[in-house]
C-alpha cells in the first residue's frame, strides 16, 4: 500500500510539472473543465505599412478563477513605435475580468514612416499576484500592400413589376491597408437602366472612397423598360480599384402586369344619339400587358344630365393580348341641343387603368320636330285670324 501511494503521488507531481501555464497558446477548447486566465486574439499576426496606425483586438478571459487585478504591459516595442493598450475607448493599464467572463482590449500601434520593412514581435502580458498570461503579436511592415475589395449585397434577389424600381443595398469593403477609390459599374440586360446612388440620397455615383478596413454602403437602382416581359433577369454589380476587383450577382424577378387599351369596334370612337333616347355603343377593351386583367370595371362621364351605363358593368378576366367587347348605353338628356358632345369611357383593374373619349352627335327627337311644326302652324293660324278680323275694320 505504501508503494502504491508513493507511485500515485509521483504521477500527480509529474502531471503538475507538465501542466501548461495559462496563456494565448493554451486557449481552452472547452471552458467547462479548464481554469485559468487567457489572453487571446483572432489575428495575432498583422501586416501594416510604415506611417500608419492600426489596432489589434484582444480578449482577456477568466475561466473559473476568482476575480483578480491584472496589470497590462507591452514589451518588445521597436524604437520610434508607440504601442497603447485601450479598453472602453481609452488607455488602460490594468483589467479585472469576472469569473467566467472576459474583457475586450485593443493594442493600438503607431508606426513611424521611416520604420524598416520587416517583422517585429511584440508581447502583450496580463500579470496578477497568482497568474500571468502572455500573447506574442507579430507585426510585419510592408511598403505596398495589395488592394483587396469585397462586394456584399444585402438582398441579392428582388421581385416587382415592369413598372417597379429595383433597389439593391450593397456594402463595399476595403480589406487592404490603404485608402481606395472604388469605381462602380453594373451590367444589366438591354434597355434596363442601372445607376448607383448614396445609401440615403439621390446623388448618382461613379466611384466611392473607402478607408482601409472600412465599409461603404451604396445603392444600385435598376429600372426595367415598361415592355419587359415577365421572367427572371440577371444583373452583375462590380467594384474595382487598382488591381483589385469584386463582383456580386443580382437577380430581379419581373411579374406580369396587365395593360389596358379602350377603343370602339373597328377603331371607331364616334356615334349618333337622339336627345332623350338610349343609344348602344360597342366598346372594345384590349389587354396588351403580360398578365391577365381581372375584374375590369367600366365607368363613364358625360355632359350634365346624361346617363351612361354598361352591359356588362364588370369583365371578369381579359387574358394577355386578348380583347373583350361591352356595350355602353348612352342616353342624352331630353333637352340636349343638336350638336357634338364628348363622353369619356374608362376601364380599371389591379391599379391599371385606361380611358378614351367618344364623340356623340346628338340629333333632335322627331317628337320635338312635330311639336315645333304644330306650334308654328298654330302661330300662323292666329296671325291669319287676326289679320282677317282687324283688316275688315
Amino acid at each position: 500500500m505504501r508503494y502504491r501511494f508513493i507511485a500515485a503521488a509521483a504521477v500527480a507531481a509529474v502531471a503538475a510539472l507538465l501542466a501548461p501555464v495559462a496563456g494565448a497558446d493554451d486557449a481552452p477548447k472547452d471552458g467547462k473543465d479548464v481554469k485559468g486566465v487567457y489572453l487571446m486574439s483572432d489575428y495575432p499576426a498583422v501586416t501594416l505599412r510604415p506611417g500608419e496606425t492600426s489596432s489589434v483586438t484582444l480578449r482577456l478571459h477568466n475561466y473559473g478563477l476568482a476575480p483578480e487585478r491584472l496589470d497590462l504591459s507591452v514589451s518588445g516595442v521597436p524604437t520610434g513605435w508607440t504601442a497603447t493598450l485601450m479598453g472602453g475607448g481609452q488607455p488602460v493599464a490594468a483589467a479585472m475580468p469576472a469569473t467566467n467572463a472576459g474583457v475586450t482590449l485593443e493594442l493600438r500601434l503607431d508606426v513611424p514612416k521611416n520604420a524598416a520593412v520587416g517583422t517585429q514581435t511584440l508581447s502583450v502580458a496580463a500579470t496578477g499576484a497568482s497568474t500571468k498570461a502572455e500573447l506574442p503579436i507579430a507585426v510585419t511592415l510592408a511598403k505596398d500592400l495589395p488592394a483587396k475589395l469585397t462586394l456584399m449585397p444585402q438582398l441579392p434577389e428582388l421581385r416587382g413589376t415592369s413598372k417597379s424600381s429595383f433597389e439593391y443595398q450593397l456594402a463595399v469593403k476595403n480589406d487592404s491597408g490603404k485608402k481606395l477609390t472604388a469605381s462602380l459599374a453594373a451590367q444589366a440586360p438591354q434597355n434596363f437602366d442601372a445607376s448607383f446612388t448614396e445609401q440615403y440620397g439621390s446623388q448618382e455615383l461613379n466611384a466611392v472612397p473607402v478607408e482601409p478596413g472600412q465599409t461603404k454602403d451604396v445603392k444600385l437602382k435598376v429600372r426595367p423598360p415598361n415592355t419587359a416581359a415577365a421572367g427572371s433577369y440577371k444583373v452583375m454589380a462590380r467594384v474595382g480599384a487598382e488591381d483589385a476587383a469584386a463582383t456580386a450577382d443580382l437577380t430581379l424577378d419581373i411579374t406580369g402586369q396587365p395593360k389596358l387599351d379602350i377603343s370602339g369596334r373597328e377603331g371607331l370612337v364616334s356615334t349618333r344619339a337622339a336627345a332623350g333616347q338610349e343609344s348602344s355603343v360597342p366598346v372594345v377593351i384590349t389587354n396588351t400587358g403580360t398578365a391577365p386583367a381581372d375584374e375590369v370595371e367600366l365607368s363613364g362621364s358625360a355632359p350634365s344630365g346624361w346617363k351612361v351605363t354598361f352591359d356588362p358593368k364588370t369583365v371578369d378576366r381579359i387574358a394577355p393580348n386578348d380583347s373583350k367587347e361591352v356595350q355602353a348605353r348612352i342616353t342624352p338628356t331630353e333637352k340636349a341641343i343638336a350638336g357634338d358632345y364628348v363622353t369619356t369611357i374608362r376601364a380599371a383593374a389591379r391599379g391599371e387603368s385606361a380611358a378614351t373619349t367618344f364623340r356623340v352627335t346628338v340629333t333632335t327627337s322627331t317628337m320635338w320636330g312635330i311639336a315645333g311644326v304644330g306650334i308654328i302652324g298654330v302661330a300662323l293660324l292666329v296671325m291669319v285670324g287676326a289679320v282677317a278680323r282687324f283688316g275688315r275694320r
